[in-house]
């Protein structure tokens, strides 16, 4: 397959998606949990009857809570998150969520988060994101120094792994939507383990394009780029197919708490083996091209 000559509709397609990304984070945006907002949360478990969202909204109500949100999670279980609680808070709404079936729900877990820690944790968390990057590039660098310059495999690898981050929070912002899957500090662990993959993933393209310039150094770049992927995609798709198998597995049987981290990871599979694909080596060959064009003018001028 001529991945490379197909390069503008991947590239356009990608474009599309991360302009539809940047939208959805600009409005409505992502659903930000209290580890990034501050306030508590308690997951309720109703024994004798299931009073269903309204009825623990109404209850919620009454405790002077409406701002409060309710997620069901199944099993008669419900998650609310509120402004903080303080010391007396979680009482009043376990007080009036007894009345909704005569008897006192279990509370099943409770975290209060502060305004000063939730600012502590936005920055701690931009800080990883940026150190990963930097580390990423340095790695590159360093890997491909044998080759021409080896920077260029660097940038190239940080834009599809821009790409990749931004499509996984256009993602996440939707599924905040649609599910009320939160942002919290387990997200910023699956945001760091999409860049290590994502990052894993283009390498392995990478040295294969390294090999084989280093094989054939007057062969024409673009198709050892071609050769490069053609060689590697198999074993990319296998390795992501094996990966995206066992995380399915687990979002499907595994439990709640670990939902939004597994969405994170699924989705930074799939759009990492496309960016590795795609998106990083087309990269590679645009700037190649790009570097030869004035001395293709300067051939052919008189």
């Amino acid at each position: 397959m001529d991945f490379i000559g197909k390069r503008r509709i991947f590239l356009n397609a990608s474009l599309l998606l991360v302009a539809l990304s940047a939208i959805v984070l600009v409005s409505p945006g992502l659903n930000l949990g209290i580890d990034f907002t501050s306030g508590s949360t308690v997951t309720f478990r109703f024994e004798s009857s299931d009073p269903g969202t309204a009825g623990v909204k109404a209850a919620l109500d009454r405790a002077d809570h409406p701002e409060a949100i309710i997620q069901a999670m199944g099993d008669n279980q419900y998650f609310v998150r509120t402004d903080d609680l303080g010391n007396s808070g979680l009482d009043a709404i376990t007080d009036e969520v007894a009345k909704l079936d005569g008897v006192p729900a279990t509370v099943l877990d409770t975290s209060t988060v502060g305004s000063s820690v939730a600012q502590d944790t936005v920055r701690n968390a931009v800080i990883a994101v940026l150190v990963a990057v930097v580390f990423v590039m340095m790695y590159i660098m360093y890997a491909f120094r044998t080759v021409p310059s080896s920077y260029k495999y660097a940038i190239a690898a940080i834009i599809a792994l821009g790409h990749d981050v931004l499509i996984v929070l256009g993602v996440f912002t939707l599924l905040g939507i649609a599910i009320n899957a939160e942002v919290n500090a387990i997200f910023i662990v699956g945001i760091l383990t999409v860049i290590g993959y994502s990052v894993n993933d283009t390498i392995v393209i990478f040295d294969r394009i390294r090999e084989n310039v280093t094989l054939a150094p007057s062969r024409e770049f673009r198709s050892t780029v071609n050769l490069s992927i053609t060689e590697s995609v198999t074993r990319s798709l296998g390795t992501s197919l094996t990966t995206m198998t066992v995380i399915l597995a687990m979002l499907l049987f595994g439990g709640a708490s670990l939902r939004d981290f597994l969405i994170v990871l699924l989705s930074g599979v799939i759009v990492g083996t496309y960016s590795s694909i795609f998106i990083a080596a087309q990269v590679l060959v645009l700037w190649e091209r790009r570097a030869l064009l004035p001395w293709r003018r300067a051939a052919v001028s008189p």
